[in-house]
């Protein structure tokens, strides 16, 4: 019997896998990495992606700007971040590598498509001297394949043309990935069928070169080993991989179904929260009415007109468009009507870094309107975690009568993880309450005659006997009609603000095993980081406690008690301490900052790093 270079070839087990797809942004790379997350999630791994987009349109090809990038991390453990060193890199040109090289570990893997080394593409991105040569990946794994000319061939015959032959590409990148990680075609094979379907020619080309990838890793000699990585254990239940734009929509939809409204979704386009907007518009069949408005201020009309008429009125923005929003966001606090806007918060200010991150609109959602207008704040942790922030959301704004701000980040948005269903049994009741009557003995109907948590009687057009005024000009405290009334002013005023503050939240999460004395605080997507740098100072220095945030406005009841509990308190942000200035005030704690921004999640490594320090001087 003869024995084949796959016969005899060692499977290395490992526990997770860093591994980033990187190339031009029309080299497919968010397709590869996602189809690869995919498959990850459906073999039953933990896994956390990190897509990264160029700003820019399109870039001049093969230059730094134009890289664009899909990172992820997948394991038999539970994870919470998408890694920050490369396990394994595959670089589809010179920028590619030049942009990514700096993540990947001493010792990693790096691919590349050896064709694209040209001198041209070698000086566009940056280079003194080819990087293959020059000694600068001595250290390093170094595997080149010539994938362009390798994928020409195996599409030769469907006659696409150079060019159609090379968007193919990324499929072979992928075929060998799956090969080296130990992941099967077959899901990929299907799923080009279905995408591909009107157009064979392109379908059978994307086959043939996945099929070509993952036979190049099989015959080639080019690795010492392949890998595998074992299923996570997961609780049991029923998962898909989900990005926390489409947890977004389940949440929304899940919210629209319990509380029996229609769900009407008006939003203006704008990275990276346009990507919310094109998923809802996709949900006409699930009774989503989406309004694609010519402005920011139209589409935050549109939605709290759609709730005065009784439906959940929700909208999206990202940074500069949430400050447009916000006149009408005012007119939704003083006429106490369900409104829920999604910000998607992106680098600032101004326009920014559009497809970076950051937690940089705190404040603004706190207290970005003219006059005393608080509403409820909160955030979401993970990309699945998006799902019960979204339900939460328009839960309080149906329920509460009150606008409510849903504070996610692009690292959170463009993000993915595996989600499990929740059983529709197991999600809470959404009464919206509806007045169907007069409320005053056939008198007059009093509109702001408010039940136990304060909120409004919530009457719809056309119901008799509930006829009542509504507007942006302060109203009387029973009858709604117009006043200016100093002392019902103060009133209505106090009265708006007890309100939120009677929200109902969870208290604040707390993990403190040991009795620490430091305690790091945290909130929407530092979740992962913090809890990554939290095990790291528990497995060095022994004693640390995470405190993390869901709820901004109200803060959670048991807030200030936990934080006096510690002789050191460090707020982890995505700002330049926003919510650290928040409780500093509110709790007169002495709170440090740790800021991160960068346009870069939060990194577990310099935080953990941070930490260790503090810790070692609290123990001097």
């Amino acid at each position: 019997m003869v024995l084949t270079y796959q016969d005899v070839q060692p499977t290395k087990e490992l526990e997770r896998v860093v591994i980033r797809f990187a190339g031009d942004s029309g080299d497919g790379m968010q397709l590869t990495g996602n189809r690869f997350g995919v498959e990850s999630a459906r073999l039953g791994n933990d896994i956390v992606t990190l897509p990264d987009y160029p700003a820019e349109i399109r870039a001049p090809r093969g230059t730094i700007g134009g890289v664009s990038s899909f990172q992820l991390q997948f394991a038999s453990t539970d994870i919470s971040t998408p890694g920050e060193t490369v396990d394994a890199l595959v670089a589809m040109n010179p920028a590619a590598l030049k942009k990514s090289f700096d993540l990947v570990k001493r010792g990693g893997l790096v691919i590349v498509d050896k064709s694209e080394f040209t001198a041209r593409n070698i000086k566009n991105a940056g280079y003194n001297a080819d990087p293959r040569t020059d000694g600068s990946l001595a250290n390093y794994q170094l595997v080149e394949v010539d994938i362009t000319s390798l994928t020409r061939g195996a599409v030769e015959q469907f006659e696409l043309g150079r060019k159609g032959a090379d968007r193919c590409r990324n499929m072979f990148a992928l075929g060998l990935v799956n090969w080296l990680y130990s992941r099967p075609n077959e899901p990929t094979e299907a799923w080009l069928g279905e995408k591909f379907s009107k157009n064979p020619a392109v379908r059978d080309a994307n086959v043939a070169a996945l099929r070509a990838g993952h036979a190049y890793g099989e015959t080639v000699e080019a690795f010492a080993v392949r890998y595998r990585v074992e299923q996570a254990d997961l609780p049991p239940g029923r998962y898909r991989q989900v990005s926390g734009t489409q947890a977004l929509a389940l949440g929304l939809l899940a919210a629209a179904n319990k509380s029996g409204r229609q769900l009407f979704f008006s939003a203006y386009p704008i990275t990276p929260a346009s990507d919310l907007l094109a998923d809802m518009s996709k949900r006409k069949a699930q009774g989503v009415m989406t309004f694609q408005a010519e402005d920011e201020i139209a589409a935050a009309g549109a939605a709290l007109g759609a709730s005065y008429g009784g439906a959940l009125g929700v909208t999206s923005t990202s940074g500069p468009g949430f400050v447009l929003k916000q006149e009408v966001v005012n007119l939704a606090v003083m006429t106490e009507l369900p409104l829920v806007i999604v910000d998607v918060m992106r680098a600032g200010p101004s326009t920014g870094m559009p497809t970076k991150t950051e937690q940089s609109d705190l404040l603004d959602a706190m207290w970005g309107r003219s006059g005393e207008s608080p509403l409820p704040v909160f955030a979401a942790r993970t990309p699945s975690d998006c799902f019960r922030a979204a339900f939460q959301a328009c839960k309080v704004a149906l329920e509460a009568r009150t606008p409510v701000v849903l504070l996610v980040d692009a690292y959170l948005a463009n993000g993915t993880q595996p989600w499990r269903y929740p059983s529709p049994a197991d999600l809470p009741s959404i009464e919206p309450n509806f007045a169907t009557e007069n409320n005053n003995q056939d008198k007059k109907f009093l509109p702001y005659l408010r039940d136990e948590k304060l909120a409004r009687a919530w009457a719809l057009p056309g119901v008799a006997g509930t006829e009542h005024r509504i507007g942006g000009i302060e109203k009387d405290h029973e009858t709604g009609d117009i006043s200016y009334a100093p002392a019902n002013h103060d009133e209505m005023v106090r009265t708006r603000a007890e309100k939120i503050a009677r929200i109902e939240v969870p208290d604040a999460y707390v993990d403190d095993p040991d009795g620490a004395d430091l305690a790091v605080v945290g909130w929407g997507s530092t979740w992962g980081a913090i809890a990554t740098a939290v095990e790291i100072v528990r497995a060095r220095a022994g004693k640390i406690a995470h405190i993390h945030l869901d709820s901004l406005n109200p803060l959670p009841a048991n807030l200030g008690d936990v934080l006096h509990s510690y002789k050191k308190v460090v707020v982890a942000e995505v700002n330049l301490g926003q919510l650290c200035m928040i409780l500093r005030a509110k709790y007169l704690v002495a709170a440090e900052n740790y800021n991160w921004v960068r346009g870069l999640p939060l990194a577990a490594s310099e935080l953990s790093d941070f930490l260790l320090e503090k810790c070692e001087a609290s123990n001097e």
